[in-house]
Order: C-alpha cells, then sequence, then structure tokens
C-alpha cells in the first residue's frame, strides 16, 4: 500500500536510506543525515512510503533542482528499497505515483541522476518512462574510493 511519508516514517526510511548507503551504488553520501537536514531538502508534498504488513519497505520523495523560481517545475527524485523487498515490483509503483501525483502538483520535469553501475536503477526509471537525457563522468568517489559515473535520466510529465 502507498500512503504518504509522515515524520514517524522516519526511523525505517533512514534504516533503508542506509542500506543505500553500504551498497556504494545508490548514493555518493557517506552517512545518512538527521531528520530535520532531509526534511528541509526536500519538498514537503509528494513524498510516500510503500507499506507492506504493516512495515514500511521502502520510499520515494523529491527535492528541488534549483532555488529560482523558473525552474520550481523541475525537481530531482529520490526511492529507496528495503533490500529485502527489491524485485516485487514496489519500485514501479512508488515511481508511477509519483509521476502522477506530482503532475497534479504541477511539476513537469522529474530528474535522476543515477550512479551508473546502479543498473537495476536504471532499468526501473526506463521501465517507468524515463529517458536517458546524459551523463557525467568521474563525477565523483563512491564510498570505497572508486571513481564514478552518474546517468542522467529525466520524465517529462505531459
Amino acid at each position: 500500500m502507498i500512503r504518504e511519508m509522515c515524520e514517524t516514517d522516519w526511523k525505517r526510511v533512514a534504516e533503508i536510506y542506509e542500506q543505500g548507503l553500504s551498497s556504494g551504488t545508490a548514493t555518493f553520501n557517506t552517512e545518512c543525515p538527521s531528520y530535520e537536514d532531509w526534511n528541509n531538502s526536500h519538498i514537503k508534498e509528494c513524498r510516500y512510503v510503500y507499506e507492506e504488513s504493516g512495515k514500511v519497505v521502502g520510499w520515494i520523495a523529491i527535492s528541488p533542482t534549483s532555488s529560482r523560481c523558473v525552474y520550481k517545475g523541475c525537481v530531482e527524485m529520490s526511492i529507496y528499497i528495503d533490500s529485502a523487498y527489491r524485485g516485487k515490483g514496489i519500485g514501479t509503483a512508488l515511481v508511477n505515483h509519483l509521476i502522477s501525483e506530482s503532475q497534479k502538483a504541477g511539476y513537469w520535469s522529474i530528474y535522476s541522476a543515477i550512479i551508473s553501475i546502479n543498473e537495476a536503477s536504471i532499468k526501473l526509471h526506463k521501465k517507468c518512462g524515463f529517458r536517458e537525457i546524459g551523463y557525467r563522468e568521474r563525477i565523483a568517489k563512491d564510498r570505497f574510493g572508486n571513481w564514478q559515473n552518474t546517468t542522467l535520466m529525466e520524465y517529462r510529465v505531459s
């Protein structure tokens, strides 16, 4: 079941994010932010969790890509799925839900920068209608000290 994320979900959201940190393929960050920092950097609307048997097993949220008002409809998407629940369609359900809800909220461009070795995430994005718009070569080092590229993907809301 998909529902709006609330502050009381933070413990599970952070645990799932920590799995992404550990993998080295989901983010270049090296530590999980506090709820306050995370909350301040993400848009208050279009934050969702996927709950199965009362347990949060995935989440999705958006953040602004620019503080300039002309880009207010352009957002960056973050999605994380508990490793024990991957491959069950949860990511697809969350992305499709976000696309639908973000369109209602007036967003017209959803952007993702994916570490290029994260083939599952790239495949998910393509499955949900994102298109590859470019890449950044050797943009940052992963937590293991290896240079990584990012694949840039975008969904244009109609």
